[in-house]
């Protein structure tokens, strides 16, 4: 992507000096470690880039003890993986799933000296015996220059497969349970993100924008003028590619729709007005780090950032998408929950011309139906309700047509939510939410609710 944004007269960052030598050192183990690698190594049968040569590598890697060499080896692997093509990748995965799972006769074993003898020893031996090989695999590859990225990227490849291949959760889950312990978050860095941040880190955001795009530089230069927050968490081994950001405006009172809020345009208030925070766009930067959580952790820190840096602040609230609602809409039996002569009209596709008092009323009650009774397990089944009921918020308000975009009309059917942080009951709701199920929502929603 090509920018005006120029890095040339950006000051270095605290520490590139010192990362600078790092990397210097590191290429320097690099390079003796190839040297040793090509005196040691015997000539393989298999081909090179093909997925049996790769194979070979891993299980060249697991058993290594060479420092300086199992480095190099770790970066061949990285970098044979990315040659691969789409189908080599998934036969890959599925070699990781057989090749390297765990012995099943060696478990056995060991579960049966345990039960002749439960000492600490043969506790160790279950323990050992009950880790597949891969995770070993996965932490030595790890300690390559991009074995981090190049784990987070594979995994978002295999997690496309696996409704497919059930095969390869196995796979899944010893990655997941190794990036739950490296991204926590003790790890992660929070930055602040304006117009002066590195040109690398503001294309990210670009990319990476997930709720409401950012069209080329100017509107990203809207988003962080004088009125607007960005946040981000970074983690040492991913650089200056963040794992999740969220987008903040700061306002007079708690807004209704999210056109006036991402309007490069608009009339920029003097902090003396600022009353209320909305964080109104959270993205998660990479597939392959689903299910490890850094949004709550983010949202929480922002807010402490935020008090001491603006005096006044009263509110704290998200303008949210419903994105899950449509899609269970049209599949939902909805006898009971609205008159049987509006049940054709709500199921409709919502368009940008005028829609009928009655079905936009219709919609509404049915919506926050969805948010609050509509559960996956215990608890919400639309995913940003789940998320920010999870992190203790309230369910505050609906908005009819507060998203008018292509995106807001097929996922939400223009319908935008606040959640309140009210930070005097955040823990109380989180706590309830999850040992009882209960959502916290405002009277004005709960009077939405279609009568049973």
């Amino acid at each position: 992507m090509s920018s005006t944004h120029s890095s040339e007269n950006i000051a270095p960052q605290a520490g590139d000096e010192s990362v600078t030598v790092l990397g210097r050192a590191l290429n320097s183990v690099l390079s003796a470690g190839r040297e040793i690698l090509a005196r040691r190594r015997p000539v393989t049968t298999a081909a090179a880039g093909s997925t049996q040569a790769l194979v070979d590598l891993c299980s060249e890697l697991i058993e290594h003890r060479g420092e300086a060499s199992g480095l190099a080896l770790a970066q061949e692997i990285t970098e044979s993986y990315r040659q691969l093509s789409t189908d080599d990748r998934l036969e890959f995965f599925k070699r990781l799933a057989t090749d390297f799972d765990i012995d099943r006769e060696a478990l056995l074993t060991a579960a049966e000296l345990y039960r002749q003898d439960p000492a600490y020893a043969n506790l160790q031996e279950i323990t050992r015996a009950t880790e597949a090989p891969r995770q070993k695999l996965f932490r030595r590859i790890n300690t390559a220059p991009d074995g981090t990225r190049t784990l987070v990227a594979l995994r978002g490849e295999l997690l496309k497969l696996l409704r497919q291949h059930p095969e390869l959760k196995p796979v899944d889950a010893d990655l997941k349970h190794l990036f739950v312990s490296w991204f926590n978050k003790g790890f992660l860095e929070l930055r602040s993100i304006d117009w002066a941040s590195p040109a690398v880190v503001l294309e990210k955001l670009i990319d990476y924008e997930a709720v409401h795009e950012i069209n080329g530089w100017e509107d990203l230069r809207g988003r962080l003028r004088e009125d607007r927050r960005c946040f981000a968490f970074f983690h040492p081994a991913m650089g200056n590619d963040p794992l999740v950001f969220v987008e903040v405006a700061l306002t007079d009172g708690i807004p209704g729709a999210i056109a006036p809020l991402i309007d490069r345009n608009r009339e920029i208030m003097h902090p003396d007005e600022f009353s209320t925070v909305v964080f109104y766009s959270i993205s998660n930067c990479h597939p392959g780090l689903a299910g490890v959580s850094f949004g709550n952790f983010l949202i929480k820190n922002v807010v402490e950032v935020l008090r001491k840096e603006v005096e006044g602040l009263k509110n704290f609230v998200t303008l949210s998408p419903v994105p899950g609602f449509r899609r269970w809409l049209k599949n939902a039996d909805l006898e009971g929950l609205v008159d049987p002569s509006l049940i054709d009209k709500v199921k409709a596709p919502v368009n940008r011309t005028v829609v009928e008092a009655e079905v936009q009323a219709a919609l509404t009650r049915l919506c926050a139906h969805y948010l609050i009774r509509e559960k996956s397990g215990a608890l919400a089944k639309d995913p940003v309700a789940r998320f920010h009921l999870g992190n203790g918020a309230r369910l505050h308000r609906l908005h009819w047509g507060a998203d008018l975009t292509g995106k807001g009309l097929e996922q939400s059917g223009s319908i935008m939510v606040n959640y309140l942080y009210d930070l005097d009951k955040i823990e109380i709701n989180h706590e309830e939410y999850f040992d009882e199920g209960k959502i916290s929502a405002a009277k004005s929603v709960m009077r939405l609710l279609p009568q049973d």
